[in-house]
């Protein structure tokens, strides 16, 4: 009778062992660590060297900071000149990088070329849309900032010309000019509003003359929409008193420069890193604006690096936070000129 019960009691005794050693397996299997993931190559091909273009600046910045966050191997490749630009997005098309960012409209015609023929390769071209099945587009509601920074200028104006120093006259930026019009006019209807072209991005000589020339005939506020010209305004406002705006990145200096229109190139780029490191990628079209914090005015949606100005004044903040909000809610749509 004894040696049943002991076999018996012993085979019970091994079968614990035996689930506990398993259950140690299986726990100790689900606790080891998985496979690294992989590390992933990042480029960005821009049209032109960055120097001092603020737009170009913000995107190397928002890659380096995406880079580092998410432990991806990036660099950015400048295009010396025009010649240099098919070359540099072929050559990083047919490198070992998984994604390939690049903007502008100056980067269409290359991009529209090369992604075609690397149809497995990942691309992302900012500030324009191209329709192609492995790129994704980002755009920007720029005209909505535009429309704030029209109705800033013309609260701001005393005589009731303000003005735009412009890059070129292409239809992007019609985007600016017809949004700033729209939101001055909605503060003043009988405000004029001058324009004139320089002609590039990076001449602010003549960018300077233009707004000495606006200046000449009434403009007491000339909104800088030039890229690297807008330096040139700033130099003609600092010497005749009048007051500007700049670009992109927040360049007001408390005294001439009082507002900056913004575009989250930086914040852009590292979201869509970020999408594609974290496997949510797709190639579509991203509109970015108000709403999105895509876009911005200082002291209204962004802070000002510098102290509000005294020609603003904060009953000025205040109409155009009303304004913000309500074309974040619908009540003002800003016409694009681009539909």
């Amino acid at each position: 009778m004894k040696k049943p019960f002991i076999l018996v009691l012993m085979l019970v005794i091994l079968g614990g062992v035996l689930a506990a050693c398993g259950s140690k397996d299986k726990n100790e299997a689900q606790s080891s660590p998985s496979a690294p993931a992989k590390k992933y190559k990042i480029a960005l091909v821009t049209p032109e060297p960055i120097g001092v273009n603020p737009f170009f600046q913000l995107m190397d910045e928002g890659l380096k900071k995406a880079g580092q966050e998410f432990g991806v191997e990036f660099k950015t490749i400048e295009s010396s000149d025009p010649a240099s630009i098919e070359q540099n997005l072929q050559s990083a098309a047919a490198g070992d990088f998984d994604l390939i960012l690049t903007s502008t409209f100056q980067m269409e015609d290359a991009l529209k070329k090369i992604a075609p023929q690397y149809p497995d390769k990942s691309f992302a071209i900012i500030d324009t849309v191209i329709d192609l099945p492995n790129v994704r587009s980002v755009a920007f509601r720029e005209h909505e900032a535009a429309y704030l920074l029209g109705a800033a200028a013309a609260l701001v104006s005393k005589t009731g010309t303000v003005g735009n120093v412009v890059a070129v006259d292409i239809p992007l930026m019609k985007k600016y000019t017809g949004g700033f019009e729209q939101g001055a006019k909605s503060v003043s209807p009988d405000v004029k509003v001058l324009v004139n072209y320089v002609g590039g991005f990076t001449d602010p000589a003549k960018a300077k003359e233009l707004a000495l020339l606006q200046n000449s005939q009434g403009a007491d506020f000339v909104a800088g929409m030039s890229a690297v010209g807008d330096l040139g305004v700033f130099e003609a406002a600092a010497e005749k008193g009048f007051y500007t705006s700049g670009q992109d990145t927040d360049n007001t200096d408390g005294k001439q420069v009082i507002l900056a229109q913004l575009k989250g190139t930086d914040a852009v780029v590292y979201e869509t890193v970020k999408d594609f490191v974290e496997g949510n990628f797709s190639f579509e079209v991203r509109d970015y604006g108000l709403k999105e914090g895509g876009v911005g005015l200082t002291y209204v949606n962004k802070e000002g690096k510098s102290p509000l100005s005294d020609a603003i004044g904060q009953e000025a903040v205040d109409k155009l936070k009303q304004i913000n909000d309500d074309i974040v809610a619908g009540k003002i749509v800003v016409s694009d000129s681009l539909q």
